[in-house]
């Protein structure tokens, strides 16, 4: 099929960008373009207007401001699988984007295209969920900032008021002795995740859990954070019996049936692949596994 038509535009700088966005009715904002232009092509999206935020500098790149690695809305996702910056201090995410789609996706893939796409079994949202990441958004009336946990209204269907757009999103470092762990399943690699877990913990000089964070991708409508289970974890040593009481508790969450997967299926790919990913994230904690 072919996209139905639009106008296009194409602003060199953020402020022509929102410009356009609170003037036009019926706007989309073109980033990588890997979700947009096959739901334009197949008619699941039909905008009046297309702004294209390629050809703005001031919307790529990354950096450390405050304890918190900042990164661009447009930067590409094949940039942060390579930086030297995001594997040292945010190897969650470096492991994660081994998962996203193909070299060809990431090439042209943006972290802010697919925050706000909000797939639910899409790897950034879960990482971005993971972190408490924090999303910074521009209009024609000013900045405000979005807590990622408040950031998805529903099924791909991101808080952003008419007129906005993210301009960045800034990610907390979490201290040493951090032990962060990525794993999903999917039919074929490349495919969406059937279920991803994310997991972050960080241990004591006593070996016990100072702080952690789950997160599951593919299990809801978007990132679901298993708070009850981080809390339990806290002031525990990770060993066999802790890991499996929390593999157990994930085991158990309320999935929606779909045609393709059951729930009773989810909800063991959740038991397995929490305890996975804990064992891994401890041994990282420790310093026993790279």
């Amino acid at each position: 099929m072919k996209p139905p038509p639009f106008s296009y535009y194409a602003p060199t700088s953020v402020q022509e960008a929102v410009a356009l966005l609170g003037s036009l009715e019926n706007a989309r904002v073109l980033a990588g373009g890997q979700s947009l232009l096959p739901m334009l092509n197949m008619r699941f999206a039909t905008p009046d207007h297309v702004i294209d935020i390629n050809r703005i500098p001031d919307l790529t790149g990354m950096a450390i401001r405050d304890g918190e690695v900042v990164i661009g809305a447009m930067t590409r996702q094949r940039d942060l699988e390579f930086s030297p910056l995001i594997r040292e201090h945010l190897p969650l995410m470096h492991e994660a984007l081994q998962f996203v789609g193909h070299r060809q996706t990431r090439n042209r893939g943006t972290i802010g295209g697919s925050l706000c796409h909000l797939d639910p079994a899409a790897e950034l949202p879960c990482i971005a969920a993971a972190h408490d990441a924090v999303v910074d958004v521009v209009s024609e009336s000013g900045a405000r900032e979005i807590r990622f946990a408040e950031f998805p209204l529903g099924y791909l269907t991101p808080s952003l008021e008419p007129g906005e757009m993210v301009r960045a999103i800034r990610f907390p470092i979490w201290p040493t002795r951090t032990g962060a762990s990525f794993v999903e399943f999917a039919r074929r690699h490349g495919d969406f995740a059937i279920v991803s877990v994310a997991v972050l913990v960080t241990m004591g000089a006593d070996g016990a859990i100072e702080r952690a964070s789950l997160t599951f991708g593919g299990v809801g409508s978007g990132p679901m954070r298993m708070h009850d289970v981080e809390s339990a974890l806290i002031g525990k040593r990770l060993d066999a019996v802790a890991i499996k009481a929390a593999a157990e508790t994930c085991g158990a969450i309320e999935i929606d049936d779909d045609p393709y997967t059951p729930p009773h299926y989810r909800k063991h790919l959740c038991r397995t692949l929490v305890a996975r990913a804990l064992e891994t994230a401890a041994s990282r904690a420790s310093g026993s596994r790279p």
